[in-house]
């Protein structure tokens, strides 16, 4: 199990058997490898952390005010801009949105969960749905401002 066991030990809880929290690159960092393979619609874990009042680089969003800090798993996940799980933070579960194959990193849309991101930035992920510079849902670009917003990061770089 990833989690420690003061979060408990419930078996649909990461286990190390399934995930890795490995270096991706650079310009990523830490991203969850994904070692065996998960169908689409499959519930990939259920997730834990300890629950916060402030916006750090690793929490994920609950409600208002309220973030799951959680430095064993979905602190970790990457962003993709068509990402293939999607996390359910009122019911704190992961599900699989396509087919993936093992040894895959899992990549979330930050957007899903958060609505203003403790840190923007431009977005490398090379999906055709690429926003371009990632925010938080309450400051999405509007899509026709989609183009504009992804030149406009990359003259950042």
């Amino acid at each position: 199990m990833l989690y420690p066991k003061k979060f408990g030990d419930n078996p649909l809880y990461p286990q190390a058997s399934d995930f890795r929290v490995i270096t991706k690159d650079e310009s990523n960092g830490h991203g969850v490898l994904a070692l065996r393979s998960f169908e689409a619609g499959e519930l990939i874990a259920v997730i834990n952390g300890d629950i916060i009042p402030d916006i750090l680089q690793h929490t994920l969003q609950i409600s208002e005010g309220k973030h799951l800090l959680d430095l064993y798993f979905t602190g970790y996940l990457l962003h993709s801009c068509s990402p293939n799980i999607s996390v359910d933070m009122q019911n704190m579960t992961v599900t699989a949105l396509e087919d993936i194959s093992a040894n895959t990193f899992l990549y979330m849309d930050y957007a899903q969960t958060e609505e203003v991101l403790y840190k923007q930035f431009p977005c490398s992920c090379g999906s055709d749905a690429c926003r371009g510079w990632i925010t938080g849902s309450l400051e999405m670009p509007a899509s026709s401002n989609s183009s504009k917003a992804k030149a406009e990061a990359l003259e950042l770089i």
